[in-house]
């Protein structure tokens, strides 16, 4: 049995991606094994650059180790029209067989309605078990003590650090690792460092600013937790918001902003560029900007997010796999389904050269894993992820994310107080929650 996809070099990488990115453009599937006896399981996803040229290769090595089954790939564009798909194909019952979904939407999905629940008996035949899985994330896979997804991974906010700059700035230890900071004195004496290494130019760099901008919330939201905060009631039904606790977090965003530690003029793709370029040593970002990195030589590595409030937690969200509803599945193309499952999260280490952490506790002690350098630095994180509430209105590319990232934008460039940027938050909440679930949960 093969254990794993073969070595992807650069040149097979930027070839494939090529190919994916025509593929996602278009929703073209692509089909992988040939012969008309074999079972055939059909898969969305919308991962796409070297997410997607990493699953289709995890795709085709699954295939060599079981020829009997087909995986008939079909990439879609990512973001509200990918959803949106799903929920169409769910609705009417005549869905892929899998599909690749962000955690953060799955209470606003109409699980038992749009996903079908997952038959933890074929699961473990599979040989998977909850136990197996990081327990938060395990947790938040399920609706009503009802489990509706199998985690693959979690994407957490992390801290990237050019070396060059910051060994310039004496921020390394003797293993030229980042020394961590605790606190938020000891992270403004470090980025006070950079900056003077830097003849005074900003030393850190996130996505601030721009239009559909969600880096304010990503930050706000790996930095409230930390002291304790939540959003929402247990029940998701009322603001949960600590005041005080909510505003240290803006004040230390504002606080960034206006002593010139940050750079509050850069959207998403200035954010990157800064950090590519060694224009900042710094860089709050997700995680998935490591191969890219890799690829333009810049000289860095990677850390978790720094512990401000006393946690450690980062926001996060996980890439899972969910059953789309179907009016009756074939039972030979659901057991192949649950294996493909296995397969896949079994051989996560593969799928964390993109940079995401697997959820698969087992795979976090694997050699090859380990080896992984510097994704495998920040691996800790994955016990303590920072997700969304679950309501439907929550999630990668969703509507709160959007409108607190407006809110709090003009925080950091100080236009705005952090008073009136929570007030602006808790207002947009108070309208989403006001505002009717368009797929809401039931149950068949």
């Amino acid at each position: 049995m093969q254990e794993g996809p073969p070595h992807v070099s650069r040149r097979t990488l930027l070839g494939g991606s090529l190919a994916l990115a025509g593929a996602a453009a278009t929703g073209c599937a692509i089909p992988m094994g040939l012969g008309s006896s074999q079972t055939r399981v059909r898969y969305w996803h919308f991962l796409g650059a070297s997410d997607g040229i990493i699953m289709n290769r995890m795709v085709k090595a699954f295939g060599q180790a079981e020829p009997g089954v087909s995986v008939e790939e079909n990439v879609l564009a990512w973001g509200e029209p990918y959803y949106t798909k799903i929920a169409m194909a769910g609705s009417g019952g005549r869905s892929p067989d899998l599909a690749t979904f962000h955690l953060a939407r799955l209470a606003g999905i109409g699980a038992g309605r749009i996903l079908d629940p997952i038959d933890v008996r074929l699961l473990e035949e599979a040989g998977l078990r909850g136990s197996d899985f990081s327990p938060p994330i395990w947790e938040r896979a399920h609706l009503d003590g009802v489990l509706y997804a199998i985690p693959f991974d979690a994407h957490p906010m992390v801290q990237y650090y050019n070396t060059d700059i910051c060994r310039k700035a004496g921020l390394l230890g003797p293993d030229g690792k980042l020394r961590p900071t605790k606190g938020e004195d000891e992270l403004i004496a470090m980025l006070r460092q950079a900056k003077d290494a830097m003849g005074g130019k900003p030393p850190l760099a996130f996505d601030a600013l721009g239009l559909g901008t969600v880096g304010p919330w990503r930050v706000w939201w790996s930095l409230y937790p930390q002291s304790g905060g939540a959003l929402l009631t247990p029940d998701g039904r009322h603001i949960a918001i600590d005041d005080g606790k909510a505003l240290a977090a803006l004040r230390l965003m504002a606080r960034l902003g206006t002593e010139g530690l940050c750079d509050w003029r850069t959207d998403y793709g200035a954010s990157v560029a800064a950090f590519t370029n060694g224009q900042a040593a710094f860089l709050w970002n997700g995680d998935w900007e490591v191969t890219g990195l890799k690829e333009r030589g810049t000289p860095f590595s990677m850390t978790r997010f720094p512990s401000v409030f006393g946690g450690a937690s980062a926001q996060a969200d996980c890439h899972s796999f969910v059953l789309p509803h179907q009016r009756s599945r074939d039972p030979e193309v659901e057991r192949a389904t649950y294996r493909f499952i296995a397969y896949l999260v079994k051989h996560s280490a593969d799928w964390a050269v993109a940079g995401h952490v697997p959820a698969y506790l087992p795979t976090l002690q694997q050699p090859a894993y380990l080896a992984l350098n510097p994704q495998s630095e920040y691996r800790s994180v994955i016990t303590e992820v920072a997700l969304d509430p679950q309501v439907w209105f929550t999630g990668s590319a969703s509507r709160m994310w959007l409108e607190f990232g407006e809110a709090f934008s003009p925080v950091i460039s100080g236009q705005r107080s952090p008073e009136d940027g929570l007030a602006a938050a808790k207002a947009s909440l108070s309208r989403l929650l006001a505002a009717p679930n368009p797929f809401p949960r039931q149950e068949r």
